[in-house]
């Protein structure tokens, strides 16, 4: 996938300043990690005369089969037909558009420390991209850019240049070029409209990409002759959020139309009593859904293994439903964090006899963790190395045996729908691996079934209809006639 952006200078105004707005040294070949793929950007000619920055995109093909089956919302059309062979490494695509944002988020800003008054100087540009997807077609390419400035050539590829009566392909090989725009609008142009005219993105759009929109279509996108299909097209034809997308940028488009702000035209509401809900993170709605099933089992003693600074021995403590709560870390330095956390030191006699805090492994037999109600296992397996694994699950469901058991842990499945996790990398640093929900179920119903459990499962956080929840979770219940008979021919 590659993007060439090329101008031309003076003396006064060399072109190397290109450098400066894009924050990479022509000298320099640098690398970044973006979104299923790493980034190149170097310069094939950098004088003062004549600057080109290139910007290649290698994409990683088998972390896009594997994290995300291919497909982003309503599906990438190729990915769809043919998993591992397709056009998303070659064609320019959002895959192109979020590491343009993320390389050159600075130049799309408009920021340039170095040279401050340079970023708002209208500059000639040419910008190539060789394959670009263009579902309309080169009248749609040109209907898109020309309103904004662009001298549009757009050359049909054909499908098969040894085959000229198969015809061309929806791609065409594109070419910009502009004596009186900004990088920046340039940049932003690009960010909106390569994933427009592929009219597929890679990732699960949400109501933050209203907000993507909206700032990378400043000043162009309120009055562009193509509004609706820019929406709808980079909203992957979610019509809820086309719909607010379309309603403020009437606001944007009156507000300039009246000579004022925004604020002014959207007055009928005052600001204290507006109610817009801000999405709950995913650690929070984690505790709540561990909270719901352990209230569900009945548990009133509860261990949480592998505790960390507290946050859910905290919410344990707010209920007195949980008479006894045992934390136990092997680190020593979270335990004394979860300490400060809870004010140990500070809290009174009585709810100080509820909550312990103990320094252990689950890798080894521990006969303090034997004869609670339940176990907590929130997010705690992916930090082990897979051989050590079955040493945990001994000692927790072999030998201390609670009654229910919970283990929360990533979905990778989901893990495409984060658009700013970096092809094949897990959530954490620490994590020593990621199951897919077929991966999980396998290791529950072996360790259930093992160890004379009940096993049932709950999705945590909004439930993916292609790739499911970003947290799976689950439920152990001892069967007690299983176990009951384990331990009287153990006797």
């Amino acid at each position: 996938m590659f993007l060439t952006i090329t101008t031309t200078g003076t003396a006064d105004r060399p072109a190397t300043d290109l450098g400066y707005l894009l924050h990479k040294h022509p000298d320099n070949a640098q690398t970044f990690s973006t979104s299923y793929g790493i980034a190149h950007v170097f310069y094939p000619q950098a004088d003062p005369g004549l600057c080109t920055a290139a910007l290649l995109l290698e994409v990683d093909a088998v972390a896009l089969v594997r994290r995300g089956k291919g497909k982003g919302r309503g599906g990438a059309p190729d990915a769809a037909l043919a998993q591992y062979v397709n056009d998303r490494p070659y064609a320019a695509s959002s895959l192109l558009a979020v590491a343009i944002g993320n390389v050159f988020s600075s130049a799309m800003r408009g920021v340039c420390r170095a040279r401050p008054d340079a970023p708002e100087r209208p500059r000639p540009l040419r910008i190539e991209v060789p394959a670009l997807p263009a579902r309309g077609g080169p009248g749609l390419v040109r209907q898109l850019f020309e309103p904004l400035g662009w001298t549009v050539t757009a050359e049909p590829v054909a499908l098969d240049p040894a085959f000229p009566e198969w015809g061309d392909s929806r791609y065409v090989a594109l070419v910009l070029e502009a004596e009186s725009l900004t990088l920046a609008e340039a940049l932003r142009h690009l960010y909106v409209l390569l994933p427009v005219l592929d009219d597929a993105k890679h990732y699960w759009v949400s109501a933050e990409e209203v907000d993507k929109l909206l700032r990378a279509g400043e000043g162009w996108l309120p009055g562009h002759p193509e509004q609706k299909l820019i929406t709808t097209r980079y909203l992957s034809r979610r019509w809820s959020l086309a719909r607010q997308a379309m309603e403020r940028l009437e606001l944007v488009r009156l507000a300039e139309t009246d000579d004022s702000e925004v604020e002014q035209i959207d007055n009928a509401v005052a600001e204290e009593t507006e109610t817009e809900e801000r999405p709950t993170p995913l650690a929070v709605r984690r505790r709540e859904a561990i909270l719901d099933a352990l209230r569900r089992s009945g548990a009133a003693r509860v261990l949480d293994l592998g505790c960390g600074q507290g946050q859910l021995v905290q919410a344990l403590l707010k209920d007195p439903a949980f008479t006894e709560i045992v934390g136990i870390d092997v680190s020593v330095r979270a335990l004394t964090i979860a300490a400060r956390r809870l004010k140990l030191d500070r809290m009174g006699e009585r709810q100080a006899s509820r909550v312990t805090l103990l320094q252990g492994s689950l890798a080894y037999t521990d006969q303090r963790l034997k004869g609670y109600d339940a176990a907590v296992l929130s997010e705690v397996i992916e930090h082990l190395d897979l051989p050590r694994l079955p040493a945990l699950e001994y000692a927790v469901f072999g030998a201390a045996r609670p009654r229910t058991v919970l283990v929360t842990t990533p979905n990778v499945e989901y893990n495409v729908r984060w658009e700013t996790l970096p092809a094949g990398h897990v959530r954490h640093g620490d994590h020593r691996f990621e199951w897919t929900r077929e991966e999980f179920r396998a290791w529950a119903g072996r360790v259930a079934e093992l160890h004379g459990y009940e096993v049932g499962f709950v999705p945590v956080g909004p439930d993916d209809p292609e790739v499911g929840p970003p947290t799976q979770m689950a439920v152990f219940q001892l069967n007690t006639t299983t176990s009951a008979v384990k331990e009287a021919k153990a006797a």
